[in-house]
C-alpha cells in the first residue's frame, strides 16, 4: 500500500505516523481522524497531507483502502507442500524432462566449466547447483550477485544454467547477454517456457507449477529446480 517513492517524500513527522500506522494498521483503520492525531502526536492537516502522498483524497479514503489491504493480507492461501510436489511429479512423467536432462549432461560434458545463475531464491539454487556439480567432480561455479563481472577466461568454453522462477529477471536477462557474448552455452531452467530467459536460451526446461506470491515475494516452490539440478549432475556424473 505505501509505495516506496511514497516513503521516500515522508517528512519526519510523516514517517512518525507511517510506523504507528504499520504497526497497528487493524486499529488505524477504525479511527476517527482525531483520534489518530491525538494518538500520534501530530495535527490533522499533517495526516491528510500523509493521505495525499498515498494516492488517497483524504482520510475516509485511506482509511477504505488500509481495510482492503488488511483483507488481502488475511485472505491469502498458499497450496501445501505435498500438492506442489504431486503437480511437479505428474508435470514430469508426461513431459520430455529426461531428454532435457541428458541433452544439458552432455553439453556440460564437453565444457570446461558450469556456471550457475540466479539471485534471490535462485541465487541459492544456484549456490546448491554448483556444490553438487563440484562434488560430483566437475568444475563449478555461481554467481547471484548481478553485478558480477563476466570475463572470457572462464566463460568462453562454459555451460551455464540459469535459474529463474518467472524468466523474467532483467539482471538474469543482463548476465545471460554478456556471457553468451563470451561464448558460454545458455541452458535455463524457468517456470514459463514463453519467457524471456526461456526464449534467450540455447536450451530451456520448463517445470510449469502454480507460482505462489506473498505480498510481492515471489515463494513459489523450488522442489522442481532441486529435482532437475540433481539429475543433471547425476547424468554427467555418469557420462
Amino acid at each position: 500500500m505505501f509505495t516506496r517513492e511514497a516513503i521516500a517524500s515522508f517528512n519526519e513527522l510523516e514517517c512518525s505516523l507511517y510506523g504507528y500506522i504499520s504497526k497497528n494498521a487493524e486499529k488505524v483503520a477504525y479511527m476517527r481522524i482525531r483520534e489518530l492525531a491525538d494518538e500520534t502526536h501530530v495535527s490533522t492537516s499533517t495526516i491528510l497531507r500523509f493521505c495525499r502522498k498515498v494516492d488517497c483524497a483524504g482520510y475516509s479514503e485511506f482509511k477504505v483502502k488500509l481495510k482492503m489491504y488488511i483483507s488481502e493480507e488475511k485472505h491469502v492461501k498458499f497450496k501445501s507442500t505435498q500438492h506442489s510436489l504431486s503437480e511437479f511429479v505428474e508435470r514430469t512423467l508426461k513431459g520430455s524432462f529426461e531428454s532435457y536432462i541428458q541433452e544439458t549432461a552432455r553439453y556440460i560434458a564437453k565444457a570446461e566449466s558450469v556456471i550457475f545463475l540466479g539471485i534471490g531464491s535462485s541465487g541459492i539454487m544456484a549456490e546448491y547447483g554448483s556444490r553438487y556439480v563440484s562434488s560430483l567432480g566437475k568444475s563449478s561455479l555461481y554467481i547471484k550477485d548481478p553485478f558480477f563481472p563476466i570475463h572470457s577466461k572462464y566463460s568462453s568454453n562454459s555451460v551455464t544454467i540459469a535459474l529463474s522462477v518467472s524468466g523474467e529477471t532483467a539482471e538474469i536477462i543482463d548476465l545471460i547477454k554478456c556471457l553468451k557474448e563470451e561464448g558460454s552455452t545458455i541452458v535455463s531452467i524457468t517456470n514459463n517456457k514463453a519467457s524471456t530467459i526461456a526464449r534467450i536460451s540455447d536450451l530451456n526446461i520448463s517445470y510449469f507449477v502454480t507460482e505462489e506470491y506473498s505480498g510481492k515475494s515471489n515463494i513459489t516452490t523450488q522442489i522442481p529446480v532441486v529435482y532437475l539440478l540433481e539429475a543433471i549432475a547425476k547424468e554427467i556424473y555418469k557420462i
